[in-house]
């Protein structure tokens, strides 16, 4: 999916061009609290160019590094369903391994408890 920002059109003439310009941060105009959460993971280089940029991008965080979520939370594995299962899910739209992955941890959820309560009986 591309961002907002490749799908705006650019202005046209000078007029919109110092439209822009007006409406944009800077000394006549603070950042609003959306423009400073955009900006949050921001890396601010003042001299450098490109080199510079890719400096400090790399110390920010090192390739392969794993984000704020530490440890992985799910594990990929190979399956293989039915067709019909795989026809059922897909139907369902985007995010359709995700609604699967629920209803198995449903069903695994229910099934622990049952047995737990079995076993306790």
């Amino acid at each position: 999916m591309k961002s907002g920002a490749t799908r705006k059109k650019l202005p046209a003439n000078s007029a919109q061009w110092e439209a822009v310009i007006a409406a944009a941060p800077g000394k006549d105009r603070p950042l609003t609290a959306r423009e400073e959460a955009k900006m949050a993971g921001a890396v601010v280089v003042k001299k450098g160019g490109y080199a510079a940029v890719k400096a400090a991008l790399a110390e920010k965080r090192k390739q392969g590094q794993r984000g704020p979520q530490v440890a992985a939370t799910k594990q990929l594995v190979s399956v293989r369903f039915s067709a019909e299962v795989i026809e059922y899910f897909k139907g369902t739209g985007a995010g359709w391994q995700t609604r699967m992955n629920d209803v198995l941890r449903e069903w695994v959820t229910g099934r622990t408890s049952r047995r737990g309560k079995a076993t306790s009986a």
